[in-house]
């Protein structure tokens, strides 16, 4: 009998590279997909999208996926069984790329509820918190006196292979799991790394606009912030080199950048990994709300482009799940993995098992998969209903930056106003959203409004964003009627 997991499929999206050069479309489909099961990205029993998924979001025939399926399948590379799709084969003679050996390692005031636009609010699903509630009390119901004692600094073995899983076929990187760490979320992450492979003094390039919260915890740390600014390719790595070429790390959010929504292209990631490893210099990668992503394949991670000796991978299950669980991950360069666990054992011990091990059932079952194909649906209906609304009521005062990826979008003003113009509309249209402003280091630029659509009330936002875009539309009215 098929397991619930072989029922489901727990692959939503591939991160494929189309080898260009290999002909059709569907020996490219297939030349790409075949790499990626031989490096063991996609591992034996991961179920593939269908060939009208997968051929929808590679932008090719569907013909050619299943030309390229049918292919892979004589190879013995899958396998297709009916009514249960097709699955990655497993493959004992087959020769894997080595995996690397294991390390070995040292064993506020609470806020009121969100209004619409706060970022950081996540929906809380009736399905999910049953699931989740029921995977906990198993985990406890079922715990051993090692669970109820000192456990790994690196926090839970079973989260840890998930996750490793997750990435090789979704994010486009193989790790090992035990070079992932269990932490309560990407500042306690950051902090870590700042302690451990860093000094008070040490310069780290910030993108500028940026993540406050991120700046403010390597600000703590003792960093030297270097900022460096954010065009529509991303970070502009030439100008980093020109302002700190020394520069001992870069903290980015490449896949989508906050709080702009760029994505960094191909060739600046190229760019500033090899500035990486030139200067020895560690990357900091925040994958921010790489989960979201409503067009489009999605791009390889920094640290699955050859930049896996210098980049410090990010990413957390505060969005997917909610930020009141305190979970999110590192997955550590080899190089780095022991100072950043012994400081670990410093601070915290190990992180909680319960929560963990739940979550990790829940990836491991598909369940996860599914909450995450529902969410986007939510929130796409969220990111359009705002924009909508802004533009109708607005009339052109604002120009609305729609993402393809992420819970939030930018409303911006247009240049020339007053500095204190979009902090003025804010407080007429009583919303609750971070100006452009106030993500900046340096001032530059024109104002606007970073919105959060996710978790919000359907309702709620569109009256937020028509009150919002009026606001604007008689505010630039006002300015223009005076002498």
């Amino acid at each position: 009998m098929p397991t619930t997991s072989e029922r489901r499929g727990t692959v939503l999206d591939v991160p494929l590279q189309l080898q260009r050069g290999a002909g059709s479309q569907a020996l490219q489909v297939y030349a790409g997909l075949r790499s990626a099961i031989i490096e063991g990205r996609l591992g034996a029993g991961l179920r593939l999208p269908s060939t009208r998924s997968l051929a929808d979001q590679l932008r090719v025939k569907r013909n050619a996926v299943v030309i390229a399926y049918e292919h892979l399948q004589s190879d013995g590379l899958v396998e297709a069984r009916t009514g249960s799709g097709t699955t990655v084969a497993a493959l004992p003679a087959l020769a894997r790329r080595a995996k690397p050996a294991q390390t070995v390692v040292p064993a506020p005031i609470p806020r009121l509820p969100s209004k619409p636009f706060a970022l950081g609010k996540t929906y809380a699903d009736p399905q999910l918190l049953q699931r989740l509630a029921a995977a906990t009390r198993r985990c406890i119901m079922k715990a051993n006196d090692a669970e109820f004692g000192y456990g790994d600094p690196r926090g839970s073995e079973h989260l840890r292979v998930q996750i490793a899983h997750y990435l090789g076929a979704s994010r486009g990187f193989a790790c090992d799991p035990g070079c992932v760490v269990i932490v309560n979320g990407i500042q306690q992450g950051l902090r870590l790394c700042a302690e451990a492979l860093l000094a008070p003094g040490d310069a780290v390039w910030m993108e500028d606009p940026g993540y406050p919260a991120a700046r403010r915890t390597l600000t703590r740390a003792g960093l030297k912030i270097v900022p460096v600014p954010v065009d529509a390719e991303g970070l502009d790595v030439k100008a980093g080199q020109k302002k700190m070429a020394g520069a001992k790390a870069a903290y980015v959010t490449p896949s989508h950048q906050f709080p702009t929504g760029v994505t960094m292209t191909m060739a600046r990631r190229i760019a500033l990994v090899d500035w990486a490893r030139a200067s020895k210099a560690w990357l900091l990668e925040d994958d921010y709300d790489s989960e979201f992503r409503y067009g489009g394949p999605p791009l390889t991670a920094l640290a699955g482009i050859g930049g896996g000796d210098r980049v410090i991978y990010l990413g957390t299950f505060s969005k997917l799940l909610g930020a009141g669980l305190r979970l999110a991950y590192m997955v550590l360069p080899r190089a780095a993995l022991e100072s950043v666990v012994v400081v670990r054992e410093g601070h915290d011990r190990f992180p909680p098992s319960f929560a963990a091990s739940a979550v990790a059932d829940l990836m491991a079952d598909g369940f996860l998969a599914d909450h995450t194909r529902r969410m986007r649906r939510r929130y796409r209906a969220g990111r359009d209903a705002v924009a909508a609304a802004l533009r109708s009521a607005a009339n052109g005062a604002l120009d609305i930056v729609s993402p393809q990826q992420g819970l939030h979008l930018l409303a911006l003003l247009p240049n020339g106003l007053p500095d204190d113009a979009a902090a003025q509309i804010r407080t007429q249209a009583g919303v609750e959203t971070w100006l452009l402003s106030e993500t900046r280091i340096k001032p530059a630029g024109p104002d606007g409004f970073i919105l959060g659509f996710g978790g919000h009330d359907l309702a709620e936002l569109t009256a937020a964003a028509t009150a919002l875009g009026q606001a604007a539309r008689h505010y630039l009215k006002g300015l223009s009627q005076r002498p």
